[in-house]
Parts: structure tokens; sequence; C-alpha cells
């Protein structure tokens, strides 16, 4: 690594960056410098590397934990009308980048605290969901481990499921077979919640449960927390307090889990995914022209969505707590592929904002109080499955 020296040369700065970046990332080594170089035109100071001001390691550890610091990152920043990368944002790499150059970053620091996005070229707080207080919440252990394959995404820059289904294979394996035995246990109609943050892959998890069980002949229905959302733009008007009952259209929700665990269909709202729209108002009136879901009753209704049983409504009718959880790399690499190269969902810079203010917050608001209330957690990046002893016991 370059000692503890000033860079002003863009020319020698960008060659000394490479090197250290691929101890980094190792997506970096596939690139050729001038490849590299291209990229970090778009993050170079106008002023130049050696202007750029460094933080203490405190200072940078202090903010990885400071709620307030992802709350002031803009989504939607605009400079002469065109959206950019928030402020904060380009910043904190640049500070990264020159630091490592100067050698006032170890590196081996970095890799703890940080992330290196390579397609967004940016880097990202690590967020901590197995916290000493959820592992604890397991009995200190997980239940199963197995190989941890999901280190061979380390060179891509998008996964797809495909590949992120055969990484995890052999812990999903043993996920459905705790699930077969706990219905089995528990007796049907039961209402089985999985949550999990944005493509960590629980949507695609409750698909193929679902399949398992309609071929052993179940009658399954899946109920879908994200569609009883309030329009998007509502929501982030009033920013992440409003995760909970004043996200979503509460009151149906609750009114239409009721009559499904009663034997009754019902017909819920449609959420468009691209566009953020409900069909219900803010009254639960349907929207003119909308169109609706028909949910039928069944043996088994699986309920996914970003937080199912943080609700103490809810979660007294959800029979069996699951959270599904990749770590925040992978699930970036699996929105590149799904959000961006094909849903076109989101504008560049709006989906960079947002993924870098959003994980904190959700792990704080939503992942992290409902591993600590689970009652078994599937960590495919770790390949662990968590079990609380009152769970484990019951398989015996």
């Amino acid at each position: 690594m370059t000692g503890q020296i000033l860079i002003t040369d863009n020319r020698t700065f960008s060659p000394a960056l490479f090197e250290i970046m691929k101890e980094i990332s190792p997506a970096v080594d596939g690139l050729e410098l001038y490849e590299f170089q291209y990229c970090l035109d778009n993050m170079t100071p106008a002023e130049g590397w050696d202007s750029v001001t460094l933080e203490s390691l405190e200072v940078i550890e202090r903010k990885a934990q400071d709620r307030d610091y992802y709350a002031q990152i803009k989504i939607s920043p605009k400079v002469d009308g065109k959206p950019v990368l928030d402020e904060t944002v380009v910043h904190l790499t640049q500070m990264l980048f020159a630091g490592l150059v100067r050698g006032r970053y170890p590196v081996e620091w970095l890799k703890l605290w940080f992330y290196f996005d390579l397609r967004g070229f940016y880097f990202l707080y690590r967020t901590q969901y197995l916290t000493e207080e959820v592992v604890q919440h397991f009995g200190g252990a997980p239940y199963r481990q197995f190989e941890m394959r999901q280190k061979g995404f380390e060179r891509a820059q998008a996964v797809g499921y495909q590949e992120f289904k055969a990484a995890n294979a052999e812990v999903d394996a043993r996920f459905f077979e705790i699930i077969d035995r706990l219905i089995e246990l528990h007796g049907t109609p039961v209402l089985v919640g999985i949550a999990g943050p944005t493509a960590a892959g629980k949507t695609e998890i409750v698909a193929r449960l679902r399949e398992r069980y309609q071929k052993k002949g179940k009658q399954v229905s899946a109920f879908e927390m994200d569609h009883y959302f309030l329009d998007r733009d509502y929501r982030e008007q009033t920013g992440f307090d409003s995760l909970g009952r004043e996200a979503l259209h509460f009151d149906l929700m609750q009114k239409d889990l009721h009559e499904l665990l009663a034997g009754r269909r019902i017909t819920s709202p449609r959420y468009d995914f691209l566009t953020g729209a409900s069909s219900h108002d803010l009254t639960d009136q349907l929207k003119p022209g909308a169109e609706t879901i028909n949910v039928k009753p069944a043996d088994i209704i699986f309920m996914e969505g970003n937080f199912p049983f943080l609700l103490p409504e809810i979660a007294e009718l959800v029979a069996i707590k699951v959270v599904y959880l990749t770590d925040d790399d992978i699930r970036l690499k699996r929105k590149w592929r799904r959000d961006m190269d094909f849903r076109k969902k989101y504008e560049l810079n709006y989906f960079r904002n947002r993924y870098f203010r959003e994980q904190f917050m959700m792990a704080e608001c939503a992942y992290i109080p409902q591993l600590k209330c689970c009652d078994l957690a599937v960590d495919t990046s770790g390949a662990r499955l968590w079990l609380t002893s009152e769970t484990a016991g019951r398989l015996k």
C-alpha cells in the first residue's frame, strides 16, 4: 500500500487506487486500468484528490450507527435539473478512496465496515443484522452451518436468481424440511410469515414453498403484504417513521387476514411496483378503474413482506415466523439484475441513493426487531439456519 503521502497527480492517483481496490473488491480485479479510470472520473473532485479532507476512523464508525446520518441522505437530489448521487454519499466514497491512497485507512478496517459496489462505484456501510441480542435470541449459536457458497458472487456485478438459488441449495433444502415439520405439528389452516429485506429472496422462496405443498395436494395461498402499501409518493413524503401501520392499508389488511383464516375468500388491494401506486385511496376505497387481487382461503397461507410480524395485531395471527436474510452487498447485486436490468424500475441515482439510505434504517426499524421475535432465521450469505431453543425442541 502507498505510504502516508499526498498524491496530487490524478494520473498517479488512479493506478495506486486501482491496485488497492483489487484487495478490497475481487470484482475490480476483472477490470483493466482504463476501465477503472472511466468509473473514477465520475467520482474525481473538481479540485483534485488532495482537496479531500479525511475524517478519523472513530468519526466514520460513529456515523455507521447513527440513524440521523442516513435520514439526511436525499433520495432524489438534482443539479441543473438532472438527478445526481447525494453529496454525502459522494463525499464518503471520495474520502475513503483518498484515505486508502494516503495510507490513512487500513484495508482490513475498511472491509470490516464497508463493502464496495463496483456497478454503482461507491462504498456502502455494512449492516449488522445478527447482533449480539439476536444471536442470544437463538441460543448463542446457529442450529446448522453449511458451506458458504455465496462467496462465489464476489466477482459478480449482478446476480440472477438461478445462480442465487444454486448457491443456497443446501440451506434451503434443510429449511424446507423444518417448515414441513412445523406445519405438521401446528395443523391447518396455518399462517406462515416470511420477512426479509428487499431482494433477500423471500418472494422466490415463497413461490417454491407454494409449489412444494401444491404437489403434496395441499391448498396454498400467498398473502402479499406489499400489496397493502399506500402510494409510494405518500410514504416517501411522510418518511421512514411511517414504516408500520401508517405505511399500509392496515385496517383493511387486518380484516382480510381474519377473513382468510376463517376460511373466506378475500379481495385484496393491488400495488403497482413500477409506478408505486395502490389500487386503493387513503380511506381504503377502490380507485376508479383500479384492479384488485382475489385470494382464496387455504390450508397453508404464506404471508410475505418487509415486516409481516412486526405489528402485534398481525404477529398474533402468524403461527410460524421466519426471517429470510441475505447480506446487503449480495442483495444489491440481485437488485441490479432484477430492478435495473429486468424491471427498469428506477432512475440510476435514485436507485443508488435509496439503497444507501434504507439499509441501516430498515434493519433497525423492521428486520432486527423481527429477528428478535421470530422462530427461525435463514441466513443465506452465512449459510446458516438459526432456531430458537423452543423451535429446535419441537423438532426432536
